[in-house]
Formats: C-alpha cells, sequence, structure tokens
C-alpha cells in the first residue's frame, strides 16, 4: 500500500486571499481554489496575477482544513491560483485522467480522518491508498465524453423560458414556504434496514453532497416514495441542505419533502433550493428545523428572477464549448 507521498509531489499553493484579489468573469479569468467542498473546491474567479504562475492543469487538489472540507481532494482541469491551507499534488510519473480522478477519490475517502478540528497539514503525505496493481480495470476504460454528453443532454431538457413578466432582479415580495410548497415528512426509513441495488431507488438523507443521496435501494413493499420534482431538506444533521430532486425517491428521518403548490419547473425549483439553504445560519449549535421550515420567508414566485430561467441552458453551453 504506497503512501500519498510515493505517487505524488506535494506543494502549498499560493495561499491568496480570495479578498484581496479582483474577481472577474472574463475569458482570461483564473480558477480561485479555496477549501471548499464543493464545486471542485473552485469559489471564485479571478484576473491573472503579474508575475504569478498558476498551477498547472491535471494536478490535484487537497483542502488541509476547514470546516466540511478537509481532507477532501479535486482534480483541476485548468490552471488555477490556490487560497490558504490547500495542497497540490503533482503526480511523479505519468497519470491518465481517469487515473487522477481514480486517486483524488481514494484520498478523499479518509476525510474522516479530519474531523473534530484536526488538519491534514502533516498527515495528508503519509495516507496509505490502494496498491497501483488493484486499480479496477474499469477506472482506465471509463469513456467520459459519452457520458459527460448524456448528462448535457438531461440538463438541457430541463432548462424552461422565462415567464413573459418577470423581474432582471430578486424583486422584494417575501412568502412563507408553506406559501409556495406543502410541507410534509418523509418517509422516515432507517438505510441499516433497506437493501441496497445499484439500481434501485435513490435513498436521500441528512447528508450535504451527492445531492443528499446517501445510496440505491430496493423497492420497500407498501411504501411509495416521495415523488420527483420536489424539494428534499435536512431538519437535522446537515440542517436545512435542500436539493431538488428529480427522480422518485425514499428519505431517512429528519427529512422534510417540499411539494410545489403550483406546477413547477427545474430552474425555479433550484433557485428555492438556494434561498431555503441560505437560512442555515440560523440553524447551527444544534438547532433543528422541524417546526420553524414553514414559516421560513422566501421570494414569492413572482419575485423569481429573468436570470433564473433557462441557466441550465446556459451552463450546458459553457461546458460543449471548447476550452
Amino acid at each position: 500500500m504506497p503512501k500519498v507521498s510515493e505517487l505524488f509531489r506535494l506543494e502549498y499553493g499560493h495561499s491568496f486571499e480570495l479578498n484581496g484579489l479582483e474577481q472577474s468573469d472574463s475569458s482570461d479569468a483564473v480558477n480561485f481554489v479555496g477549501r471548499a467542498a464543493r464545486n471542485n473546491g473552485v469559489t471564485a474567479r479571478v484576473s491573472p496575477i503579474i508575475g504569478i504562475t498558476p498551477a498547472p492543469a491535471g494536478t490535484i487538489t487537497v483542502a488541509l482544513n476547514g470546516q466540511g472540507g478537509a481532507g477532501v481532494a479535486f482534480l483541476q482541469p485548468r490552471p488555477y491560483y490556490t487560497g490558504f491551507h490547500v495542497m497540490i499534488l503533482t503526480p511523479k510519473k505519468p497519470m491518465t485522467e481517469q487515473t487522477k480522478l481514480w486517486w483524488a477519490t481514494c484520498i478523499t475517502a479518509n476525510r474522516f480522518r479530519f474531523g473534530f478540528g484536526r488538519q491534514a497539514n502533516r498527515t495528508l503525505k503519509d495516507i496509505d491508498l490502494p496498491s497501483p496493481n488493484a486499480v479496477p480495470g474499469w477506472v482506465r476504460s471509463v469513456n467520459f465524453d459519452e457520458i459527460f454528453a448524456a448528462k448535457l443532454a438531461q440538463l438541457q431538457e430541463l432548462s424552461s423560458t422565462p415567464p413573459e413578466v418577470s423581474p432582471n432582479y430578486i424583486k422584494a415580495e417575501r412568502v412563507c414556504v408553506r406559501e409556495v410548497f406543502n410541507v410534509e415528512l418523509g418517509t422516515d426509513l432507517e438505510l441499516v434496514r433497506l437493501v441496497r441495488k445499484t439500481d434501485g431507488v435513490n435513498f436521500v438523507s441528512r447528508t450535504a453532497r451527492n445531492n443528499g443521496v446517501a445510496a440505491r435501494v430496493a423497492p420497500v413493499p407498501g411504501i411509495a416514495p416521495a415523488p420527483g420534482g420536489t424539494l428534499s431538506v435536512a431538519a437535522g444533521g446537515s440542517v436545512l441542505e435542500t436539493f431538488p430532486q428529480f427522480e422518485p425517491f425514499y428519505s431517512g428521518r429528519d427529512l422534510f419533502v417540499l411539494t410545489p403548490r403550483r406546477p413547477m419547473a427545474a430552474e425555479p425549483l433550484m433557485f428555492y433550493a438556494a434561498c431555503i439553504r441560505a437560512n442555515q445560519w440560523r440553524y447551527s449549535y444544534g438547532r433543528q428545523a422541524n417546526r420553524t421550515l414553514k414559516e421560513l420567508l422566501i421570494p414569492a414566485p413572482e419575485a423569481i428572477p429573468r436570470w433564473a430561467y433557462g441557466a441550465l441552458g446556459r451552463v450546458t453551453d459553457q461546458l460543449r464549448a471548447p476550452t
């Protein structure tokens, strides 16, 4: 079992402060990688810094500390700058993109070692990884182009056009969650009592990762899954983690299902997921959302901005564009 340091050269990143850089959407902007556990670690795009060479594409970043992000590894497809406490891993020998993603997944699987404020500064290099001879064959043979193209087509189908009358910004009208959604507890099942099945029904838990989906399970006789086209909201655990669910799903304890009172396309559903999640700060120090979720204030349907519609189409167009 090789250690991380046997497969990669480890170097500290640039240690920039984002608030000291100029954020930019221009074509020559550079990704800024922080300690976030989402969006491949990219928290912004910034203007190029004169005299500072970005880290090269094809390297792996690992957050060394930070709430939720410590130990999380990402393969960076574009040159980038980094914030504080981000390690850059460069393969010592040539590796395919598929193999790098495999090692990033293996490193991330060790993130449990860095809970309760532990940092990875000293110990990352000594983490044991599987033997290179044990890498599954599908890692080398998987065709990302076909998978990626199929996912982009699915996203494009979910995109929608804005109503004829819609504002250019989020208007001030606010309503309670219960006025836009029917709020009901989910199926309240325990994953340990279910049968896992790779082609089964999504099981949504209170996790903040993977759209809330913790596993796929066999159908449960006599219990209908919650319908797709709804929002799942964690009332405990990762409180107020909110995700749009487009497929039927079972759910664990303390998880609410929000069903739109009126037909709602995918993009406004995603907009409301972000609006509800923005209230997470109200539930620190162990507070739960069981009683108060219905009363949270969110933008009224007529306050949804035009830019929320068609967003998935714009994203797919950008991802299809040559880099």
